[in-house]
């Protein structure tokens, strides 16, 4: 089969996140020997890269790369923020769609390559999928989070977008994002928790379930030692933003002091982070890590922390603190405490005291500290392993072509690839 993946950022042109699955994704079909072309908006990664440069990255074999500049420049992408539409990127998209011919046309980012717009673009015999990797499909700046430091549950889109510095998208009252997503085959979410919050915010198309994965080759990485650390430590990784939550961490590492913090990532809140850090002996900023060497941080923790302070519609970190035998202590919001209760591998917690019990337990408990880290293990092969995930998106992919009355091309089945990568009892699409 043919895939063409359609999102914003990719490659060495992203910030990670919905990059991370749309790579993960597109070579998991090239091993399967899948045909995957990723169109994605270099435009978009020149206006909004604030200074980071490109990434490392190289395709692997099956997964061609469509890069797309236009003459207008940054003009592209905000004429798509302004207008909801793919004006200055359509007659290329067509082009690559019209030469590859693909099967699927899998949407994922497209808040600057295309908007609603490009949902509608009419793609003859091919299955049409859109993930929602974040709630943009109901909130301009994407991660419900308001301009006055708190979670949105009253919308005020035109005075958030203002006080961001961003122009309000006057287009999202037009009716255009419900058209879009009426014209999908099909809407998938990672998380039930993202299901909810689309649905209560207006999104009335259906939406499937179909959490994200880890590669099976995520188990190939060159293997790090853990760090050399004399005493006990948590760690946390991620974009140093605000709506992180790091900073709830460090508040309560002087009533740890047994305990260190150790911080990978860097972002636009880095100074922030170690201004409030200043004077703690016990918080350390460990920089941007490449994945070797955050899995190694991750295997000599005592546990991975991740505070979010805005509905996650995952967590990958989570994943990747289980695929180490870590457990989490996450935040009770969004699709964070649902990957706890699905797997047993962590801790719950709603406020700061809950927080510094689950982290002395696990700093001091080994026992029980190793427990939740086997059901994490466990978990991350029985429920997001490759070969689940890719069998459950061809049964979604085969009763979409049902649907349509089209001819069904040769599939190529995954096939296990990891010790315990078997299919749990029952479906997660629903």
């Amino acid at each position: 089969m043919t895939f063409a993946m359609l999102t914003t950022f990719f490659g060495q042109h992203s910030f990670g996140g919905d990059a991370a699955f749309v790579d993960r994704l597109s070579r998991a079909l090239a091993r399967h020997g899948h045909d995957v072309h990723v169109i994605y908006c270099r435009d978009a990664f020149e206006l909004t890269k604030a200074g980071q440069t490109p990434r490392p990255y190289e395709p692997p074999p099956g997964v061609t790369i469509h890069a797309l500049a236009s003459p207008a420049g940054p003009l592209s992408p905000l004429a798509t923020h302004q207008t909801g539409q793919p004006l200055f990127k359509l007659g290329a998209i067509r082009k690559i769609l019209k030469d590859v011919r693909p099967d699927v046309v899998h949407f994922h980012n497209l808040s600057l390559i295309g908007g609603p717009g490009l949902l509608e673009m009419e793609t003859p015999g091919a299955v049409k999928l859109m993930t929602a990797h974040e709630h943009w499909l109901v909130c301009p700046l994407h991660v419900l989070w308001k301009y006055d430091g708190t979670i949105c549950e009253k919308p005020e889109c035109v005075r958030c977008s203002v006080q961001e510095g961003r122009p309000p998208q006057f287009w999202r009252k037009s009716g255009q994002m419900d058209r879009g997503l009426r014209s999908l085959d099909a809407l998938i979410a990672p998380s039930r928790s993202t299901i909810r919050e689309h649905a209560r915010r207006g999104v009335s198309v259906p939406i499937r379930h179909l959490p994200y994965f880890l590669p099976y080759d995520y188990t190939g990485l060159p293997e790090m030692a853990p760090p050399r650390h004399e005493r006990p430590y948590v760690a946390a990784a991620g974009r140093l933003e605000l709506i992180k939550g790091f900073g709830d961490v460090i508040d309560i590492m002087p009533r740890l002091p047994h305990l260190d913090l150790r911080i990978a990532g860097t972002g636009a809140y880095e100074t922030d982070l170690r201004r409030q850090a200043k004077g703690m002996p016990n918080v350390h900023f460990e920089g941007r890590l490449d994945g070797p060497n955050v899995a190694a941080l991750f295997r000599g923790a005592r546990a991975v922390v991740v505070p979010s302070l805005v509905y996650e519609t995952f967590g990958y970190v989570v994943l990747e603190a289980f695929n180490e035998r870590t457990p989490v202590v996450v935040r009770d919001l969004g699709a964070l405490p649902e990957l706890v209760a699905e797997s047993g591998g962590g801790i719950v917690f709603k406020d700061n005291d809950e927080l510094i019990s689950a982290l002395d337990r696990l700093s001091k408990d080994e026992h029980y500290r190793d427990e939740l880290g086997e059901k994490g293990h466990k978990a991350r092969h029985s429920r997001w392993s490759e070969s689940v995930h890719l069998d459950r998106y061809f049964r979604l992919i085969e009763g979409c072509r049902r649907l349509r009355g089209l001819s069904a091309p040769q599939i190529s089945r995954p096939r296990s690839t990891a010790v315990n990568d078997a299919r749990p009892q029952g479906s997660l699409i629903s």
